[in-house]
């Protein structure tokens, strides 16, 4: 009765693993050949001892729904692989952008205009780019007239917007305003006595001035004074309301 319940119970487990692998799965399939009585086949009694013959028979009904169990699951395990390997997600590559570059805005040149009189061929007003210096301003008066000295004038020196440049002549004498209010010295156009009159300002400092005007090609604000070597904050803060920058 055991054997039988136990030979159920593995039907059942069959049958159930093989609906899972969609195989159809037949009892009758697992049921040994009924062997053909000769003339020593008589039936066996249930009281006469198994044989040799018995027990290869059960070993191989019970190998049977071994391999059949084992192959079954083997089926799964292979399906169950092919279908997570189809659900992986496939990583996707972004695409390589090339980063964006943002152009700055160049600044526009400004132009400068400067008077250019004295022996010069084409005396009169010019109009150059920003940058330009005096030589420049020079070759576009038509040049200096034969004979001309220029040993004053500094061809190298930036011009200011503005300006007049003299050549060959004395340049024109600023006039000197006293230091009073409404009263203030160009620092682009003073001269060196100009300079000299202004309070706290001697020889020495004055000339350092027109230097550094020379150099930098003249002065864009009053605080640029500070860069002068003899000018420091409370000389500074006393000229500040005597100069101007034009």
């Amino acid at each position: 009765m055991a054997e039988k319940n136990r030979t159920d119970q593995m039907d059942a487990v069959l049958a159930r693993l093989a609906a899972v692998a969609g195989r159809p799965w037949d009892r009758t399939e697992e049921e040994p050949p009924t062997p053909t009585p000769g003339r020593r086949g008589r039936r066996r009694r249930q009281s006469d001892p198994p044989t040799a013959a018995d027990h290869s028979g059960q070993n191989r009904r019970a190998r049977t729904p071994i391999t059949l169990v084992l192959g079954i699951i083997a089926a799964a395990v292979v399906i169950t692989g092919a279908v997570a390997l189809s659900d992986t997600p496939t990583k996707e590559v972004p695409p390589n952008l090339a980063a964006a570059t943002v152009e700055q805005p160049v600044p526009s040149a400004v132009p400068v205009t400067v008077d250019v009189v004295g022996k010069v061929h084409e005396p009169g007003l010019r109009t150059l780019p920003e940058g330009s210096r005096v030589d420049d301003a020079l070759r576009a008066s038509g040049g200096a007239l034969p004979g001309t000295d220029l040993t004053t004038l500094n061809l190298a020196r930036k011009l200011v917007d503005g300006e007049q440049l003299a050549v060959g002549v004395p340049a024109p004498v600023a006039e000197v305003v006293e230091a009073k209010p409404g009263g203030v010295v160009n620092l682009n156009t003073a001269s060196l006595p100009l300079l000299d009159t202004l309070p706290g300002v001697g020889s020495v400092t004055a000339q350092r001035i027109l230097d550094w005007r020379a150099e930098h090609g003249g002065f864009t604000r009053v605080e640029q004074l500070r860069e002068i070597e003899g000018i420091g904050g409370a000389k500074f803060e006393k000229l500040r309301q005597l100069v101007t920058v034009r």
